[in-house]
């Protein structure tokens, strides 16, 4: 019997829901074909655990692209060659972390990262404090603004009704200008 299981989100997160049919759908003498390591997970030690969970099942488990399959049985040759692509892969995730951090800080220092623009504008946060002091629940003003209940929550927590960024609008969206002291080329 063959099934597919596709995920349609990053590997970063091992909490994923086709990832966890995968394994549950997974048995003895069956093999568990993967395109890439770091498709699977992006962390060495999840890699390490979901192959270790896989191949105590008697399940087979192999990587497409790194050419390499995992059994029950693997010496400690396939347990370093499943460690080197899982660590890169981990290594790689950091990496991308980092730049995208230290791009956020330039752009933040030159006055170019606004953040994510408001839900709301300003007369909508007016309306949705006063819906919600009339005794309003969270949920029709989440649907009428078509936004999340916690942030229907959040609006009139804030101490003041203006925007952190009410001059957000007056911003370009996108910025085309680019310096050669960006780190991004």
């Amino acid at each position: 019997m063959e099934n597919l299981f596709t995920d349609k989100v990053s590997g970063k997160d091992v909490n994923r829901t086709q990832l966890a049919l995968a394994i549950n759908f997974a048995r003895k003498g069956g093999t568990l074909i993967v395109h890439s390591m770091d498709r699977m997970v992006r962390n060495l030690e999840e890699l390490q655990k979901v192959v270790r969970e896989l191949t105590m099942k008697g399940v087979h488990v192999e990587f497409v692209k790194e050419h390499l399959t995992f059994t029950e049985d693997d010496s400690p040759i396939n347990k370093l060659l499943l460690s080197m692509p899982g660590a890169v892969a981990e290594f790689e995730r950091s990496m991308i972390l980092e730049r995208q951090r230290e791009g956020i800080a330039i752009a933040k220092s030159q006055g170019k990262y606004k953040g994510r623009r408001p839900s709301l504008t300003l007369e909508q946060v007016a309306q949705l404090k006063q819906r919600r002091a009339d005794g309003e629940t969270v949920t029709a003003p989440s649907k009428d603004s078509k936004i999340s209940r916690s942030t229907v929550c959040h609006y009139p927590n804030q101490a003041n009704t203006t925007h952190r960024r009410s001059n957000y609008q007056n911003t370009p969206k996108f910025s085309t200008q680019t310096t050669s002291d960006t780190p991004f080329h």
